[in-house]
């Protein structure tokens, strides 16, 4: 098992059944383009290799690339590994290159899974699915519905490209070392047919300036961008909360401010 290094944030995972669990999840098979973020020291890599012709992996920690080398040659399967900070890949042009949507999986580090996961969002088109084990909180938040306290910025966004589903809990004593917080699997699924959106920036302003001050009404929070008058001839209430709104309300405001060209 690789050493475990603060500034990566890594927390290797360790215990068979849930890797087993998290596989199973993934169902890989055979000519899958699957690309795994954060090997880490291949727990979840050996249970992919086998199943698999081609894997491509993304570590930043370049100590643990010779363990992975020596992993995917022990296997009927060719191991890519990209020594990169994810951040820095570009998705798309990985699929480009490939010629075929992504399956994009992985146990991320949870000082940059928030990022990670807005960076996949930019690049749905070339993503097929993407499967992370992540803290529970942040997949509380991917998946919430409207209405409950966990629903947010990162709740719109993600399901405005996406299906979100929870798939499983998974404790801290799965890890190497155990993290403080509990973990969960999610599945994101970019939609077939996204609603209609005019500008991507204008959600995204109009969805943070709502959630910046979630404690007031959508009157107050987007005054900047959209009067009463307009989000009433919207249909919508102007005294909601950002976290009475549905995915498809922002949508709605978002197009308005768009072609009033009031947004930034």
């Amino acid at each position: 098992m690789g050493r475990h290094k603060k500034r990566f944030g890594q927390h290797f995972l360790h215990d068979e059944f849930v890797l087993q669990q998290i596989t199973s999840a993934i169902n890989p098979q055979a000519n899958d383009t699957i690309i795994e973020i954060g090997p880490g020291a291949g727990a979840l890599t050996k249970h992919l290799l086998p199943e698999l012709k081609q894997l491509t992996v993304i570590e930043l920690d370049r100590d643990l690339i010779p363990a992975l080398k020596k992993l995917g040659e022990s296997f009927n399967c060719e191991l890519a590994i990209i020594n990169q900070d994810v951040l820095e890949v570009d998705f798309t042009q990985l699929a480009s290159d490939i010629n075929t949507s992504l399956r994009i999986i992985g146990n991320l580090p949870y000082n940059i899974s928030t990022p990670v996961i807005f960076k996949c969002l930019e690049s749905t088109d070339a993503i097929h699915e993407m499967i992370f084990l992540l803290q529970k909180e942040v997949v509380e938040r991917l998946t919430a519905s409207p209405g409950s306290k966990s629903y947010g910025r990162l709740s719109v966004m993600a399901q405005y490209h996406c299906h979100t589903e929870y798939l499983l809990d998974v404790g801290p004593e799965a890890f190497t070392p155990p993290p403080r917080v509990d973990s969960a699997l999610v599945k994101l699924k970019p939609h077939d047919k996204p609603l209609k959106l005019l500008e991507h920036k204008t959600l995204q302003t109009v969805v943070r300036n709502a959630f910046s001050q979630r404690r007031k009404t959508i009157t107050n929070s987007l005054k900047t961008l959209i009067s009463v008058s307009e989000i009433e001839a919207l249909k919508i209430n102007p005294k909601l909360r950002p976290e009475q709104l549905s995915v498809e309300q922002f949508v709605d405001l978002s197009n308005h401010v768009s072609t009033t060209k009031i947004g930034d």
